[in-house]
């Protein structure tokens, strides 16, 4: 009971940097990267393992960012920096009121953007979990962006439209280049493969005319909360349908790349609830360690055969939360779900952004080790 995991990434080390920002300005061989990023991989292993993670991640770390990394291996995305995507934005004023509004340097995160027919070029990630099963027995858990992320965030009217018309075009491949990803993630021995959302709460909170932040501000205005909720919902259960024998999860969070609270999404997952019953999904991979997140309480109206990926320790704090912290927040879900159907893990990504680590390798491991420590206690 109460398996312990990461929701993905952990920071990168100064050399693992050095290795992404020669990669990106194509001073480095792939087979130099590989080699150079392989031993970072392992330094990340090494972390969860001693921390006593039940499952372990690569740690993200040859990817810049959570989803931009598809572009290296998919045909018809290129990547813009979003001072680059300034230029293509239907409301420039506003997208530049957002980036600072939100405490994000536009030269410092990139975003995909469909330009051609995207086709899937080699593996997301199914290449590096067999790097990573050569190197450790515990299973193995893979984050992927999601489909609704990707659509939405990849399709820039300027750039995109000439290609696939609408979202709904796009999406469609989209569907097709995840699923193809899931199975060949199964058949590599992936344990589970956690979608990445994190866009879901923007819409249920913000509304489409409301305040976006980065991941959706590059967007032209969208139709209703419950059509783009909707959409989600559809684009997901295509992605899974009929795929058993491996588990999958989605992980919605209120973004994480600044440690100022205050300009991150703030609101409980109550609107989303109804939506996430709809989806064929495992696990629900949510984030509770702060009172943004509101009450576990909502849970409770998720089916019973639902697990729930407890998010109990801040990524993005230096303190580390005591033992009786975590163990407080899972019997408070405990009054509402079964044992079995609970892991634990942070609130989201210690290291989401590679430039913008909101922690430190120590304190991500210090932070994982009272997890496990909490996981101990619940079980005996």
């Amino acid at each position: 009971m109460f398996p312990v995991t990461t929701v993905g990434s952990l920071p990168r080390s100064a050399a693992m940097l050095d290795l992404l920002r020669r990669k990106q300005r194509g001073k480095i061989s792939a087979e130099e990267f590989q080699t150079g990023a392989d031993a970072e991989v392992l330094r990340a292993l090494r972390v969860q393992e001693e921390a006593g993670a039940d499952l372990v991640t690569d740690g993200e770390q040859r990817r810049d960012n959570f989803y931009s990394f598809i572009a290296d291996r998919t045909d018809g995305v290129t990547l813009y920096s979003l001072a680059e995507l300034l230029d293509h934005v239907e409301d420039k004023a506003a997208f530049e009121r957002i980036l600072q509004a939100l405490d994000v340097p536009a030269f410092a995160i990139r975003n995909p953007v469909v330009t051609g027919k995207i086709a899937r070029r080699k593996t997301l990630a199914a290449e590096d979990v067999a790097f990573l099963k050569r190197h450790t027995q515990k299973p193995i858990k893979v984050a992927l962006p999601g489909p609704y992320l990707l659509t939405r965030s990849m399709w820039v009217k300027s750039l995109t439209a000439e290609i696939y018309p609408t979202k709904e075009s796009l999406g469609e491949d989209v569907v097709r280049l995840l699923r193809e990803e899931l199975l060949a993630l199964r058949e590599a021995g992936c344990a589970f493969v956690q979608f990445d959302e994190p866009v879901l709460s923007e819409v249920a909170f913000a509304g489409p005319h409301a305040t976006h932040t980065f991941m959706c501000a590059a967007l032209s205005e969208k139709a209703s909360p419950e059509s783009e909720l909707n959409f989600a919902v559809e684009l997901i259960n295509e992605v899974v349908k009929g795929v058993d024998g491996i588990r999958t999860g989605l992980h919605v969070c209120r973004g994480n790349w600044s440690r100022k609270e205050d300009v991150l999404l703030a609101g409980a997952y109550d609107p989303l609830v109804p939506y996430f019953s709809r989806m064929n999904v495992d696990q629900f991979v949510l984030e509770y360690a702060t009172d943004r997140a509101g009450s576990v309480d909502v849970l409770a109206a998720l089916p019973e055969e639902k697990e729930i990926g407890l998010g109990v320790v801040n990524p993005r704090t230096s303190e580390i939360e005591s033992v009786e912290f975590i163990v407080d927040k899972v019997r408070g879900l405990l009054k509402k779900r079964a044992a079995e159907k609970i892991f634990l893990n942070p609130d989201c990504g210690f290291g989401t952004f590679a430039d913008r680590p909101v922690s430190t390798e120590e304190i991500a491991g210090q932070k994982l080790s009272a997890i496990s420590a909490a996981a101990k206690v619940l079980r005996a």
